[in-house]
């Protein structure tokens, strides 16, 4: 059946390459669906088994392993998830087959940073709604798959009315009619194989069987669409302006997991995202899938090398093949296709390095379902934290995975828990730097799946001195126990705004002034952020104490800080000051003084 819709599949890349229009022109979805079923089913005669839930987990690697472009990964997570639900299964019922397509659908949503409807995800999704509603109908399973082909292609034919780009160029969407197109090979190759009504022999691979007589009557308006792409003078990309594509290189590569740095998928997608657009990111064991689209190739590979290697490199400038689809040279490949596997010589302004050319070839050498194993690093930490500089300082001092938080913005126990599992590391020290997120940090220390050790980190400054206290090669207890010493030793202080009038630990505090806040106490109140962080200043530094850390936030001047500063060289002159833009919404200043001994 796997083979029957792949080569359906591969009967209609090219009608399926001339309707792509979403999300960037590049026009080969096609040809990445196609690519990405044929690495799928070479996996899957490489290692064939009776088992259809063992068949099913090697279809998936084989196509996560081949995937290309945005629905090419998409095609995996569809079967990924499908192999989930089926996992140690000798054979599939008609209930179960409907199951499996739900929770394919539901991994491939998972694995789309901004999904968006009217695309293969639509597609597959209202088939698969239709299947588990009909599931209890038929034990027939050649009429049941007969019956979701039919509302895949309805739906299909319905794209248009839901992105206005495709009713733009009138056309279907090209990942759906790929998906359209598997799901008639499955359908033709059911009705052969369990006594269909049988036409003319249609061959693939080994087997030869007949299809159905014709499409449904609900396919009709998607076939029309193929041949109207077709049969036009120019493909549906010809209507989309090649400046319009702001994100130009297409990238896809491996990270095969190694060394001291865990992955974090919601820290390399932030990454991903300052710069780039149509992310997908599949973690799988030790390798990692990513597919971006981008305006600084070179930024997305310093950031992902930070996890391990990199291998199985394709990059091409989408600018550079929308040009060649209008204005192709005479005896010019088709865009999309390349002799070039990883694209290199494709991707205008991307030298050819020969150093990623060995890395391909080696990555070639390496069976796809057995990845290269990696030993899990001793410690793992996990942060809470709120700000952009806060956020590279904790990652500098050795955290692993942020999690965004503070006042205003507490983390949920999952959010801790899944920070927690993400990392590839024996024991878990998690920093809460906040007392509203304690509690939810000892419940995910409860329901984690390994040691978990909560140090109660009270702010960021407390934070940020339990890291500098950390030591890599000492004990858990030991670096514990260091953690704790650390962060009673540090005085931490922050600035705000005060909300309402009030008196409060002898202050008399206006609405609209800044405070000063010494731990929990409040110490001072006045009308500049300056004066109020002088004032703060001025109690935390009262025994002399040596250390002084600023970070500046949301409302706190260039011209403020530096003021502050120098104050502080000329009234604590042996005091040492270090000062980072920590990037906090709602205190100006979040302080950390160390206790003179």
């Amino acid at each position: 059946m796997v083979l029957a819709g792949a080569e359906r599949l591969s009967q209609q890349a090219e009608l399926i390459n001339a309707l792509n229009v979403f999300p960037v022109p590049d026009g080969d979805t096609g040809t990445n669906m196609n690519l990405t079923m044929t690495a799928g089913v070479a996996e899957l005669k490489n290692k064939p088994s009776p088992d259809i839930g063992r068949a099913a987990e090697v279809l998936s690697k084989g196509l996560l392993m081949g995937a290309r472009g945005n629905t090419g990964v998409i095609l995996s997570q569809l079967f990924r998830g499908f192999a989930r639900a089926i996992a140690g299964q000798r054979e599939i019922t008609v209930p179960l087959f409907a199951a499996a397509l739900r929770q394919g659908v539901d991994t491939a949503y998972k694995a789309v940073v901004k999904p968006v409807e009217g695309t293969i995800l639509t597609v597959a999704r209202e088939a698969a709604k239709h299947g588990e509603s009909i599931a209890r109908r038929t034990e027939d399973i050649a009429e049941w798959m007969a019956e979701v082909h039919d509302k895949a292609a309805e739906t299909l034919a319905r794209t248009p009315d839901m992105l206005p780009v495709l009713k733009q160029v009138g056309v279907v969407d090209s990942g759906g009619q790929g998906l359209v197109c598997i799901y008639e090979g499955f359908v033709q190759y059911l009705n052969a194989e369990l006594g269909g009504v049988a036409s003319a022999p249609y061959s693939v691979g080994w087997t030869a069987y007949a299809p159905v007589a014709s499409a449904s009557a609900s396919s009709v308006p998607a076939q029309g669409a193929v041949a109207s792409a077709q049969a036009s003078s120019s493909s549906a990309q010809a209507r989309i302006a090649t400046e319009s594509i702001q994100f130009p290189y297409d990238m896809e590569f491996f990270i095969r997991l190694q060394g001291r740095t865990a992955f974090s998928e919601a820290s390399f997608r932030r990454a991903l995202e300052r710069d780039g657009d149509s992310i997908i990111l599949i973690a799988d064991g030790d390798i990692v899938k990513v597919h971006v689209h981008s305006r600084r190739p070179g930024d997305v590979l310093n950031a992902a090398i930070a996890y391990g290697e990199l291998t199985n490199f394709h990059i091409l400038n989408m600018r550079d093949q929308h040009r060649e689809l209008l204005h192709p040279a005479p005896g010019a490949e088709p865009a999309g296709e390349t002799a070039d596997p990883m694209g290199l010589e494709a991707a205008s302004g991307i030298p050819d390095m020969p150093e990623l050319r060995a890395a391909e070839a080696a990555s070639q050498a390496i069976e796809p379902a057995h990845p290269v194993a990696f030993e899990m690093a001793d410690y793992g930490v996990v942060a809470v934290s709120v700000g952009a500089g806060n956020d590279e300082l904790f990652r500098s001092l050795g955290v692993d995975a942020i999690i965004s938080g503070g006042q205003s913005m507490n983390p949920s126990t999952e959010d801790l828990v899944q920070a927690i599992s993400s990392l590839a590391a024996d024991h878990i020290f998690v920093l809460p730097n906040n007392s509203n997120i304690l509690m939810a940090a000892k419940q995910a220390q409860e329901l984690a799946d390994r040691p978990v050790t909560v140090v109660p980190t009270r702010s960021i400054p407390q934070g940020l001195a339990a890291m500098l206290a950390f030591q890599e090669e000492q004990p858990a207890s030991v670096n514990e126990d260091r953690m704790l010493r650390a962060i009673d030793r540090v005085l931490t202080g922050s600035v705000t705004r005060a909300v309402r009038d009030t008196v409060m630990d002898g202050i008399d505090i206006r609405g609209g002034e800044y405070i000063g806040i010494l731990d929990k106490q409040i110490v001072a109140s006045e009308a500049t952020v300056a004066d109020a962080a002088r004032g703060l200043l001025a109690r935390m530094l009262a025994n002399g104490d040596e250390t002084v850390m600023l970070l500046s936030g949301e409302g706190a001047e260039e011209a403020d800080t530096a003021e502050l500063v120098a104050w502080l060289g000329e009234a604590y002159p042996e005091a040492e000051v270090e000062r980072h833009e920590g990037g906090q919404n709602l205190y100006p200043y979040l302080i950390m003084v160390e206790k003179s001994d």
